[in-house]
């Protein structure tokens, strides 16, 4: 848990900015324009207004700086000596004291001038008062810039602190430089500390954490340490000598036993003297490194005696090597140990532990009556490999040589497996470097695939479909059954050559029309479609709409054309419920009366040929046709244009499009659309979708809101 947090601070403002803020916000949220035939309380208040609001802004931004710097007094002191030693202790309080006093100056600049301004008779005097009042709270300002640019510097170099917790359980790597501190840190924490091969190459305090016993470990790296006195130490190692001295932890202290960091051992173990009140009521440990380029058995006496030194002052001694990792392991377990230990002793002493220990039990499960036993179970491959291992150590005892298990005379391990019997098992990464490296071995995927015949794993094409791959599907005689294929198109081809021989001329100039009149008819589909999907830019009908503009003739015909013939009887709900705007309900008799050819008077004026509908005289009997006599409409009547004349698709198709009707002919319809487009140009220039969409560009216009403003509601600004 971080205590303290000084990466929130927010950055503390130069003089001349913090005027032209404050100036800046009074002049945007304050009235800006009085005028000389106000009444005097008026004028009054509209100057108190604005120093009373210069004065809360400038108080806002002092309080602000005052409140994120830490008080000494109120921190920790391990904080408050690390502030000492980086930034001097005085200077820290006066550049805030100075901002405190500049902010009681102000407030009282204030107070005096409001108290002038209550009394003033005329709108000058009112202006020179308000002038000198924001005058004299900036002149404070401006004095306090050497002190705002010395907390800005601060307040930078506190944000790249480490966040320490001075109560957590917390362990201090301290030494001379260069012995290893760095490398202890990197290979027991997740921190990242810079290693050279030079001294004080860390010249600030690093924090990195570790896990231990399912808690978490916090592990400081301090500056490296010289033997002189505590005047001559600079602010690099004051680091180190504040850390030691405040924080309850436990000392790891590193000796370098190869001297490669440029002092003998007598001098490190001189420091140790030198420094060792500050490691009172801590659990200490020495850790000998470098073990790795000279062993304690290469020690002098004289070195030895040097090492029992530090025993008898109560440290616990390690041997450990950060290059090779060897003891490392067991430095950083003795070193959490001894802390925890010391820590749990302090809490059995406190008071709270009497209050508590009688609410602690520990629980001791026993063994249940009649309960089965459960001895442990060692697998049959295990005894087998056990087994095969002392036939071998027989064996070898038998011709005279050493068994693995009469190696230095210690029996072997009972969990132990023969490492010859074993053998080695082959990985992926094995067959990836023996077939060319990455990039070129490929991974054998289909070796894990659960396929129905095994076979198929070794199939050139592995997609697989219905338990079968491409290759099952694959025709080996598709060549020559293509071949006869080809040889059977090209007889059929010859064929139906010598059959249009034989065809007389009527027949073929038949077959020609037909096929230009289905030819043309496509075309018609294809335009009336094309139009009705088009429709002038719109989308396409509802179904809804589109019904109201078919008729019952034009079913009855389309059924025709298609091979349904149809009668009156066959369509009793069509004639019942006519569509709206659709021909009345006998349409469907004139309709085919029309068709069969046998009507009289004014329907075989217009009847139409027989080649467009069905046969008349299986709708309808001829008698029955003539008997009816159907009023014709103009409503009901089919238009000239829509005859059996022969025209294009395209004047078809326009026709019937909903825009056309209503219109004399094509120069109407071309005109009527050239001045929907010249009139659909003046809206789409605009940007609007049509007459109704009310689209302001500007919803804002400068010239309504802006400039100066009165008296009036300032909130919505």
């Amino acid at each position: 848990m971080v205590v303290y947090n000084f990466k929130k601070m927010e950055t503390v403002p130069t003089a001349t900015a913090m005027m032209d803020a404050v100036l800046s916000k009074t002049q945007r949220k304050t009235p800006t324009v009085v005028h000389p035939n106000y009444n005097i309380v008026r004028i009054r208040q509209f100057y108190m207004r604005k120093v009373k609001y210069t004065q809360t802004s400038y108080q806002e931004v002092l309080t602000q700086i005052l409140t994120d710097f830490p008080r000494l007094e109120d921190i920790h002191p391990f904080y408050a000596d690390l502030v000492n030693v980086l930034y001097d202790r005085d200077h820290f309080k006066l550049a805030l004291g100075q901002l405190n006093i500049a902010r009681q100056i102000i407030d009282s600049v204030s107070k005096d001038y409001i108290k002038l301004l209550k009394y003033a008779d005329s709108l000058y005097r009112c202006k020179c008062l308000k002038k000198a009042a924001l005058g004299r709270m900036c002149t404070v300002i401006k004095r306090q810039k050497g002190a705002l640019e010395y907390l800005e510097q601060v307040r930078m170099h506190m944000m790249r602190l480490p966040s320490i917790d001075p109560t957590t359980r917390t362990i201090i790597v301290a030494g001379y430089p260069n012995v290893g501190k760095s490398s202890f840190v990197n290979k027991v924490t997740r921190a990242n500390v810079e290693v050279q091969p030079y001294a004080f190459t860390t010249k600030s305090l690093y924090v990195g954490h570790m896990d231990y016993k399912y808690l978490r470990w916090q592990v400081i790296d301090t500056p490296g340490v010289l033997d002189r006195p505590i005047e001559e130490r600079n602010t690099v190692e004051m680091q180190s000598i504040t850390a030691l001295a405040h924080l309850q932890c436990a000392v790891l202290y590193v000796l370098d036993i190869s001297e490669q960091c440029g002092y003998d051992l007598k001098e490190q173990v001189e420091l140790f003297e030198s420094i060792r009140p500050l490691f009172h009521n801590k659990p200490l440990i020495v850790a000998v490194n470098k073990v790795d380029v000279r062993t304690p058995d290469q020690l002098t006496p004289t070195e030895q005696a040097l090492l029992q030194k530090l025993t008898d002052a109560g440290a616990t001694i390690t041997f450990m090597s950060t290059f090779s990792e060897e003891g490392l392991m067991q430095t950083k377990n003795t070193c959490c140990d001894l802390l925890l230990a010391q820590r749990v002793e302090q809490k059995l002493q406190g008071k709270k532990v009497e209050s508590v220990i009688n609410r602690i039990r520990v629980a001791e499960p026993t063994a249940r009556a009649g309960a089965p036993a459960r001895p442990s179970f060692v697998p049959q491959s295990v005894l087998d490999a056990r087994a095969a291992k002392a036939a071998a150590a027989a064996a070898a005892a038998a011709s005279g040589g050493a068994g693995p298990s009469s190696a230095g005379g210690a029996p072997a391990d009972s969990t132990d497996l023969p490492d010859a019997a074993a053998p080695k098992r082959q990985t992926q990464k094995d067959l990836q470097e023996e077939h060319g490296g990455a990039g070129v071995y490929s991974l054998p995927l289909q070796a894990h695939w659960e396929l129905k015949r095994p076979e198929w794993l070794d199939d050139m094409i592995p997609e697989i479909m219905d338990g079968k791959n491409i290759a099952d599907f694959i025709d080996p005689e598709i060549e020559a059954k293509l071949e006869e294929l080809e040889r059977e198109e090209d007889e059929r081809a010859q064929l139906a050559e010598m059959q249009d021989d034989e065809l007389d001329d009527e027949d073929v100039t038949a077959v020609r029309q037909l096929a230009s009149k289905i030819r043309q008819k496509k075309g018609i589909v294809k335009a009336t479609a094309w139009t009705k999907r088009k429709n002038n830019g719109a989308g396409p009908l509802p179904g809804k709409i589109a019904a109201k503009q078919r008729s019952v003739g034009q079913f009855v015909s389309h059924m025709g054309k298609m091979g349904v013939k149809l009668d009156a009887a066959a369509l009793p709900n069509l004639k019942k419920k006519a569509l709206p705007g659709a021909p009345g309900p006998h349409a469907v008799e004139r309709f085919v009366d029309e068709e069969g050819g046998s009507g009289g008077g004014a329907i075989r004026a217009r009847s139409r040929s027989r080649t467009r509908g069905g046969d008349g005289d299986d709708a309808m009997g001829e008698g029955e046709a003539r008997g009816r006599s159907v009023s014709r409409g103009r409503s009901n009547s089919v238009p000239r244009d829509r005859s059996a004349t022969r025209r294009d698709s395209a004047k078809i198709a326009h026709s019937q499009s909903p825009q056309g009707l209503g219109l004399r002919d094509d120069t109407a319809i071309k005109k009527a659309g050239k001045l929907t487009h010249k009139n659909q140009a003046k809206i789409s220039k605009m940007g609007r979708a049509t007459e109704s969409d009310r689209r302001i560009p500007t919803k804002m216009p400068k010239h309504l809101y802006s400039g100066k403003r009165g008296n009036g509601k300032t909130d919505r600004r």
